[in-house]
């Protein structure tokens, strides 16, 4: 429609034509291909049009397994949370407002390990409602792949008024909904605060295109809305006014007034952050970290006090710092960032080649580097840093070469606009401004896959038009995309297919990331599920090996050398347990039940005398505590109180 300004010509509809001999009949091939070529290029892209391909791709790729269990955080997320499973009750113990003032897993702000997103625990607590209970999360997680297909038909939208292209808008939204990179955040349940998130910063996108009055409006609610979906959707405040600037002309060439629709956009954006944070401060207030304390930061430079500042006014809630699921938490600030610059680097190769693709890239999988400068580090520095003053410079050149009567549209901006949006979506999540629980994990890039998926389209798109059709370099070029999207295709279907279940998950990633000790504990411990201890034994080996300052692989290891009735053997790794974290209610209690149920704590056994003995060594601890209980009242309990007892695999919360 040349009317839209639209710079498709006449060989997009032609090409979409073009195709060899099928082997079909030849009217029928035809007609399916002149519906294909009207149903793609016979009129603007909308969200109506591009949402049913978009949602039978995203089903095609990442459904799981309907007989699929409950795999990782899941079990946190479904299983264990109150505040979801309490609408199933009969007098439901929570309000549905209470979403407001309860954390990601169902916790009160005093047991908070950090994650505030109401909007996903609204959507679960309704779907468990329905029915979707402890048997599968199949119905949670296809809820996720269908949310991607709406967010890949919505890049389809957003490409399309930024570019005027159908093409282009096609490629960009196939990109993202087949990026291979996502299939944690679609294929992984959790992943809906990723995918909810992103849902917001794309309809904080389109509104842009409204009148001022309404774009205002249409930004601050679309920023509210992917906050209280996932933390990480703050990158909405500066990335929206940024957009509104570079795209003002696009948007509205008779009156851009560019930097009156970004002041409204930034106004939209940072107003629903105040009110985001505000709210949460109050429905949801946390104890502030030691670190962040008035005192803490006396005596620090200047840029220093002021970013402690802004922490303690956005409260953020306590994040867990473990060393096993983060070493960079162990770092100094030079080696912290190199490290997060290497991880963003990796990250950016995912995008493009996604193998290989993994649930956990815990320690040591990502280690602390060794050094400051290293080709990883340099080459994510100069991504990282690059795309800022690339945008400034082409939105300049833009501005000074735009004219309302031009008949195509100026990409440039729009090229910069995707690189600082790759950029300034993954920052929050870079372990650069502040450290997060995990040191990588490929649904951080939900949000900067947007980004990602506009600059390959727009690049596709250049390369296509660049050849004469029929041409063998244009040839070549069709087949080097066409190689893409069947590469990520491929390892997004492979990925998700590790979905299946828990002991496929956890399989498959400790293959993809054979340094990562959690992944070969996991692994262990679905094996064990399934009553192959020997299996057990042996991977759990590997994980000590891997981490052997991690108490969980001693007493995990002790555990099952219990459960094979080699509880002498087992001692050592327990008491190895036992120092390492003799506060840990769950391992100790785990290995105190097992030595009762082998009759190692006997009246006459050496391995209760030495309990006996040792319980001492860990003053206050729950060493002291239950190792006293369950010798004098283990015969009242047979073994733990069970109050004390860790929950079993694939459980609820205990009452």
């Amino acid at each position: 429609m040349g009317s839209d300004g639209d710079q498709s010509n006449s060989s997009d509809s032609q090409e979409a034509g073009a195709g060899y001999d099928t082997g079909v009949h030849p009217k029928f091939a035809a007609g399916l291909r002149r519906w294909l070529r009207d149903y793609l290029f016979g009129d603007i892209p909308t969200f109506g049009v591009a949402l049913v391909p978009y949602c039978f791709l995203s089903m095609l790729l990442f459904t799981r397994h309907p007989r699929t269990n409950f795999i990782f955080d899941e079990q946190e997320a479904l299983l264990a949370n109150p505040y979801v499973r309490s609408i199933a009750d009969a007098q439901p113990k929570f309000r549905w407002v209470d979403a407001f003032y309860r954390d990601f897993w169902g916790l009160g702000p005093d047991r908070s390990i950090g994650s505030y997103r109401p909007i996903p625990d609204l959507v679960w607590r309704a779907l468990w409602g329905l029915g979707a209970r402890e048997q599968t999360p199949f119905l949670h997680h296809w809820i996720n792949v269908l949310f991607h297909g709406m967010n890949g038909a919505l890049v389809c939208v957003v490409a399309f008024q930024l570019t005027r292209n159908r093409r282009t808008a096609w490629l960009a939204g196939a990109c993202f909904t087949a990026s291979a990179v996502l299939t944690e955040a679609v294929s992984g349940v959790v992943g809906i605060s990723d995918v909810l998130g992103a849902t917001g910063a794309l309809l904080g996108l389109l509104a842009l295109s409204l009148r001022l009055p309404w774009m205002a409006l249409g930004v601050f609610f679309a920023t509210l809305f992917g906050l209280y979906s996932k933390e990480s959707a703050l990158c909405c405040v500066p990335l929206l006014p940024f957009t509104a600037l570079l795209a003002a002309q696009i948007h509205h060439p008779e009156k851009p007034r560019r930097w009156l629709r970004a002041t409204f956009a930034f106004v939209g954006a940072a107003g629903a952050f105040v009110l985001y944070v505000e709210a949460r401060r109050r429905m949801f207030p946390t104890p502030l970290p030691a670190e962040l304390e008035i005192e803490a930061n006396t005596g620090k430079p200047l840029t220093a006090r002021v970013f402690a500042t802004l922490l303690r006014w956005y409260a953020q809630p306590n994040l867990p710092k473990d060393p096993l699921n983060n070493p960079l938490v162990n770092a100094h600030g030079p080696l912290r960032i190199a490290g997060a610059l290497r991880v963003y680097f990796r990250g950016l190769e995912q995008l493009v080649f996604p193998y290989p693709l993994a649930g956990d890239y815990s320690a040591p999988q990502e280690p602390v580097p060794d050094g400051v400068v290293f080709p990883a580090s340099l080459v994510g520095a100069v991504l990282f840093v690059v795309p800022a003053p690339l945008a400034a410079w082409l939105g300049v050149r833009a501005y000074r070469r735009w004219s309302p009567y031009a008949w195509a549209i100026d990409m440039s901006p729009v090229v910069g606009l995707a690189c600082v949006w790759v950029v300034l979506s993954y920052f929050p999540v870079s372990n650069i401004p502040v450290l997060l629980p995990t040191v990588r994990a490929e649904r951080f890039w939900y949000l900067p896959a947007i980004g990602s998926s506009l600059l390959l389209a727009i690049a596709f798109s250049a390369a296509l038009d660049k050849f004469v059709r029929g041409s063998l370099a244009r040839t070549v070029v069709v087949l080097l995309i066409g190689l893409f999207f069947m590469g990520q295709g491929l390892a997004a279907r492979l990925h998700a297919n590790d979905y299946t279940d828990d002991l496929s998950f956890w399989d498959a990633t400790r293959k993809a990331v054979p340094r990562s000790a959690k992944a070969h504990l996991n692994y262990s411990v679905m094996k064990g599920a399934r009553g192959d201890l020997e299996e057990r034994r042996a991977a759990n080996v590997v994980a000590l090996e891997l981490a052997p300052q991690w108490p969980m692989a001693s007493v995990y290891l002790g555990d099952t050398l219990c459960r094979l009735h080699r509880a002498p053997e087992a001692w050592p790794h327990y008491l190895r347990g036992f120092e390492l974290a003799p506060s840990d209610v769950n391992l100790v209690a785990l290995a105190m039940q097992c030595l009762w149920d082998e009759k190692m704590l006997a009246p006459d056994s050496a391995i209760r005398a030495e309990l006996d003995a040792r319980k001492s060594d860990h003053p206050g601890s729950w060493v002291e505590y239950l190792a006293k209980d369950i010798l004098e009242h283990g015969e009242e309990h047979n073994g733990v109180e069970p109050k004390y007892r860790p929950r079993g695999y694939n459980e609820g919360p205990k009452e």
